[in-house]
């Protein structure tokens, strides 16, 4: 090939990079910012920030924690829904738990989804004055759960126990399990790193009410770990901590939920959600929380 072609091949291609480095990384990116910044839109492209007393507090798009440096909910805030994003509300490592509805046995170092809900359901109630109790879950909010060994029958049940262990409560940190006894076998705490699994796994219903005073998004965290928004329900239930760490009516504080309650997507999809974020900005500026 002549050295002529060569040069004029070369040119060619840097004419072309440069063209498409002008309209692709500078024509295009200000096109797209300028269109931003119409009314509107300014404020989502922004990362729609939340300021308080001239100072960005985060995201209404992020949830945040409203905890003590222990962990330890604060009682003048609404909180919001469990996270599985990192050290919680992570934006650097959103994700989700992966466990799923069969996730009802502990292991040493996990505890199961179904102790999760337990454990945050009994903490909900006891933080906000309402029963805590619910379905398939122990007094001491764990997954009431029992191994049932013995021999099978043709369907792989187990007819006839000879041995019963409540495996979601350990003996070193219970007096006695959930349940005294299971078809006429006494039940077992389970035994530091014993492996029941060659029971039949039995979840026990309890006494529990079928519909919960403590909803399900204040004992589920989001897909994504975080989600701003928590329902209606789960704000209703907090109402009256808040007003009297506030030292205000409930009313008025009814009606800051209502402020900060958003209607569903499009008119009809899914359910009215209330954003946390927004909430506790607009309390702490209307109602500070007592010394």
């Amino acid at each position: 090939m002549k050295t002529s072609s060569i040069v004029r091949q070369h040119w060619a291609a840097l004419r072309a990079l440069l063209v498409l480095t002008v309209i692709l990384g500078l024509a295009y990116p200000a096109v797209i910012w300028l269109v931003a910044q119409l009314p509107g839109l300014r404020d989502k492209a922004d990362g729609s920030i939340i300021e308080a007393g001239g100072k960005p507090v985060g995201s209404s798009l992020i949830g945040q924690s409203f905890t003590d440096r222990d962990g330890n909910p604060l009682p003048q805030y609404f909180q919001s829904r469990p996270s599985a994003a990192g050290d919680r509300y992570d934006p650097l490592a959103t994700g989700a738990s992966n466990l799923g509805p069969e996730s009802i046995v502990d292991t040493a170092d996990k505890p199961s989804l179904l102790t999760l809900v337990c454990s945050r359901s009994k903490a909900i109630g006891e933080l906000d004055g309402v029963d805590g109790t619910r379905p398939f879950c122990t007094g001491d909010g764990v997954g009431a759960v029992l191994s049932v060994i013995g021999p099978r029958d043709a369907h792989g049940t187990v007819a006839h126990p000879i041995r019963v262990v409540s495996v979601n409560q350990p003996c070193a940190t219970t007096p006695a399990p959930f349940l005294a006894t299971y078809e006429g076998v006494r039940v077992e705490c389970a035994g530091p790193g014993e492996d029941y699994g060659i029971g039949q796994i039995v979840p026990i219903r309890g006494s529990a009410p079928a519909k919960p005073a403590v909803p399900a998004d204040a004992v589920t965290a989001s897909g994504s770990g975080l989600d701003p928004d928590i329902s209606t329900t789960y704000a209703d239930l907090q109402v009256n901590r808040v007003a009297k760490a506030r030292g205000v009516t409930s009313e008025l504080i009814r009606q800051a939920v209502a402020d900060n309650t958003h209607g569903r997507s499009l008119g009809f999809l899914g359910e009215p959600t209330v954003n946390v974020l927004e909430l506790n900005v607009e309390l702490d500026q209307k109602y500070p929380a007592k010394s």
